[in-house]
């Protein structure tokens, strides 16, 4: 079967432009690379604090993200469909929110200044520029990732195979853990691991609300930035750093694709 179908043969110029600009970037990067000096960049004290830091958080994040993004998932798909609309335009936000605007938002509302940052300072927690604000800062921007995809795939298994197993006298919870969540693991799998990919990428946000602490909120992405700012690491361990990312990224991209329903056929 043919399935070029009948694209004007004059478009190929400008998809090879924009598949250029997006990839010859990632080439120069990883032209970059001083391979004699990989493994002691990536192994550095400064390098191995960023990417330990990074990792636990985000693995905290993503955690915090399956607690809370799970049952949201569970009701915008469930919901009708205005409800369901306004739930999915509020999680999208953070999508399409500038990241820089983010951590001002979250330094708003943890500062010291503002009303849930003063009940906090009062029981002598202090939220901003610590490690916990790094976890927030990323499951800010990493849990629309995992609940838009989770609630696709609930909405794409419909309530079928769950009114039967009611029919049948299955409680909710059984309902739950025996099919609706089996059902959508495909999309969890995909939400958790972009999820997390998220978030361990995540710099704007963490930035103006968590600062660039070495061992305490400095994490890879800040990491590279302070390198090629001319402080912290070498920037051949920033671009090794950078390397580490991408190929975080592509594992994401084949781990997504692994999981698609599709793919399982």
């Amino acid at each position: 079967m043919n399935h070029s179908g009948f694209i004007p043969r004059v478009l190929a110029i400008p998809a090879v432009v924009g598949l250029a600009l997006l990839i010859l970037p990632l080439v120069a990067l990883v032209g970059r690379v001083e391979w004699s000096t990989l493994l002691s960049d990536i192994t550095s004290a400064q390098a191995l604090s960023a990417l330990g830091l990074s990792l636990f958080t985000g693995l905290v994040a993503t955690a915090v993200c399956v607690v809370v993004g799970v049952p949201l998932s569970l009701v915008i798909a469930r919901s009708g469909s205005r409800t369901a609309a306004l739930l999915r335009a509020l999680v999208t936000i953070p999508l399409v929110l500038p990241p820089m605007v983010g951590g001002v938002a979250l330094l708003f509302l943890f500062g010291r200044t503002s009303w849930l940052g003063g009940i906090l300072g009062e029981w002598g927690i202090q939220v901003p520029f610590t490690t916990g604000a790094v976890i927030i800062a990323q499951a800010f921007v990493a849990l629309p990732f995992l609940v838009l995809a989770l609630e696709g795939s609930l909405r794409a298994t419909g309530v079928g195979y769950e009114q039967a197993a009611a029919a049948l006298g299955a409680g909710r919870w059984t309902v739950l853990r025996r099919i609706t969540l089996p059902l959508a693991a495909p999309g969890l799998i995909a939400g958790v691991v972009l999820c997390f990919a998220r978030a361990v990428g995540e710099f704007g946000a963490t930035a103006l609300f968590a600062g660039n602490a070495p061992g305490v909120t400095q994490t890879m992405p800040l990491a590279i930035y302070t390198a090629f700012n001319g402080a912290g690491v070498t920037q051949g361990t920033a671009v090794a750093l950078s390397l580490l990312l991408l190929i975080t990224a592509i594992t994401v991209l084949l781990l997504v694709r692994a999981w698609r329903p599709e793919a399982q056929r």
